[in-house]
């Protein structure tokens, strides 16, 4: 996740004068009704298993982990049901997506289905059947209002192919009452619950006029983040408090442990850990004991888990969108701007999108627009020989020796491609780029070549790349040295500068967190059953359907 998200976004939509009518919604209210329930329904489904939901952004398993089992976070484990976590299973074996980026991994876990089948493959990325470029957290490019259009509009929501768990909630039991706050992703709740206007807009004005500044020289404030989170509880907490009937199922989103990951001076994990411990903690009490008040923990399922880790970088280390976009553009092909919406009579054969450790290069059929001015049938499969090998050799040759551009050289650990297919066709699995036109399988090529800091790349890999969706990651996939390389001074990503990003199959991205908590069982009953709901290959779409199953088919004492 960007450090833009909600907060840049606020500031700039509120100078647009489109967006006018809407930011002035937004202030007055600090509820949206989602869906309305019709006459006779009842408010709830009291029947079924209560679940809360908290979905902290950018915070890694083993830093969670640590601080709850050495009593660091008092108010969170009283969440889990107190008792020294004794009525909480921490899984140890759930991996991210990959990307392991926010957007991805949100849609990823909130539907129970891989990015190659949701589509939603990235921050940003483009969908080739309808030209369309996709941002819901632009990276390459500063453009705040797509992100805005999350919580607006729902533009996640439109992204994402399939239904959501609360889509698949709602087709178990259709009487169940669901709030979210603040995520994302939220169709099929029936309420969304968003941080007081007034403070979002102080904090976002704040943002662009000092905090930018700050993290310029390397001094970022927390207060801001701070800020958002605590709005964010404070609303939950009097919806609580006041609402008549409370929701079968709640979900609360933190992200000021990402976004303060992404600037602090002082690096990712001690930023992290200052802000749980100093941050969080202290600003959940007050919900904590508003759900006791409502008896509202008795039986209640609490769930914790993230989008991602975190992995430390130079801000210095930066590849913003001009050196992929120059080696393209000197080995021959048109490249599309890099921005959200472009005139319709653009012509281009090649789009970047990037997204911290990876990048994604597409490439169209260029035998369909040989001419400056032709626009290109993008809906079709682009040519292997002629069209993507070209591609994926500039990038492979930049980075071997320099070619087009020198200070590219070492900067990627992987170059990975596959034979194209048409759009809505289901896609070959990327394997590695060596030179010469040839590739390696990528189960062949880590035998040959150890990534110990890799887990599970290969059917990682294959989440993202092998579906209908498949070919928004891209014909040509660049992975920075990133996860791989110990030494933070030897670590590249794609991005503005930023002191610490994430994306990569490493551990330290990749490794998430999920409790499953109830006071009413054991720790051990509950690992049980997180164990099978999950199957043999643990994974973050494994989560989104064991809250699902969780809510129909409950463990037993």
């Amino acid at each position: 996740m960007t450090r833009r998200w909600l907060v840049g976004t606020l500031a700039v939509a509120m100078t647009s004068c489109a967006a006018k009518d809407a930011a002035r919604m937004i202030i007055e209210g600090e509820t949206k009704t989602l869906h309305e329930r019709g006459k006779g329904a009842r408010p709830s489904a009291p029947e079924t298993p209560p679940l809360l939901f908290i979905a902290f952004d950018g915070v890694s398993r083993e830093l969670l982990y640590d601080m709850l089992r050495k009593g660091q976070l008092p108010n969170f484990a009283q969440l889990l049901g107190g008792d020294s976590l004794q009525h909480a299973h921490l899984d140890e074996t759930v991996l991210s997506t990959l990307p392991s980026s926010t957007m991805a991994a949100w849609a990823t876990m909130m539907t129970g289905l891989t990015p190659a089948q949701h589509g939603v493959a990235g921050n940003e990325y483009f969908a080739r059947e309808s030209e369309t470029f996709a941002c819901p957290a632009p990276v390459s490019f500063d453009d705040m209002a797509p992100t805005f259009e999350i919580l607006l509009d729902g533009y996640m929501n439109h992204l994402i192919d399939g239904p959501t768990i609360y889509d698949q909630m709602k087709e178990q039991s259709p009487d169940s009452l669901i709030w979210v706050a603040m995520h994302s992703v939220f169709r099929g709740a029936d309420k969304l619950l968003m941080a007081r206007r007034t403070v979002i807009v102080k904090a976002a004005e704040s943002f662009v006029t000092s905090t930018v500044k700050e993290v310029s020289q390397g001094k970022p404030a927390r207060d801001v983040f701070a800020k958002l989170d605590g709005e964010v509880l404070q609303v939950v907490e009097e919806q609580v408090t006041k609402s008549s009937v409370m929701p079968d199922v709640l979900t609360v989103y933190l992200s000021g442990t990402d976004l303060y990951a992404h600037v602090a001076k002082e690096g990712p994990d001690e930023a992290r850990r200052a802000y749980l411990r100093e941050v969080v903690d202290p600003q959940l009490k007050n919900l904590v004991d508003a759900l006791q008040k409502r008896d509202a923990l008795v039986n209640r399922w609490v769930i914790v888990s993230s989008d991602h880790g975190h992995t430390e970088v130079e801000r210095e280390n930066n590849i913003d969108a001009i050196p992929p976009l120059t080696i393209l553009a000197k080995a021959g092909f048109r490249i599309r701007p890099p921005q959200r919406e472009i005139e319709k009579d653009t012509p281009y054969n090649a789009v970047i999108a990037l997204g911290g450790a990876m990048a994604y290069v597409y490439v169209a059929d260029r035998s369909t627009c040989p001419g400056e001015r032709d626009r290109c049938a993008w809906a079709s499969a682009p040519r292997y020989a002629e069209d993507v090998i070209p591609a994926a050799d500039a990038f492979y040759r930049a980075n071997l020796d320099g070619t087009n551009y020198p200070s590219f050289k070492g900067r990627l650990d992987l170059v990975l491609t596959r034979k194209p297919k048409p759009a809505r066709e289901v896609d070959n699995p990327f394997e590695v780029y060596v030179g010469n036109g040839k590739t390696q399988p990528l189960d062949e090529y880590l035998h040959d070549h150890p990534h110990p800091t890799y887990v599970q790349m290969e059917q990682r890999m294959r989440d993202l790349g092998v579906g209908v969706h498949g070919d928004h990651a891209g014909d040509v996939l660049l992975l920075a040295n990133n996860g791989n390389v110990d030494d933070p001074k030897l670590r590249y990503y794609f991005a503005h500068p930023y002191k610490s990003w994430h994306g990569s199959p490493s551990r330290s991205d990749s490794e998430i967190p999920l409790i499953v908590a109830n006071r009413g069982f054991s720790s051990d009953a509950i690992g049980a059953w997180v164990k099978d709901a999950l199957g043999e290959r643990p994974s973050q779409q494994g989560i989104g359907t064991l809250m699902v199953k969780l809510r129909a088919h409950p463990p037993t004492h």
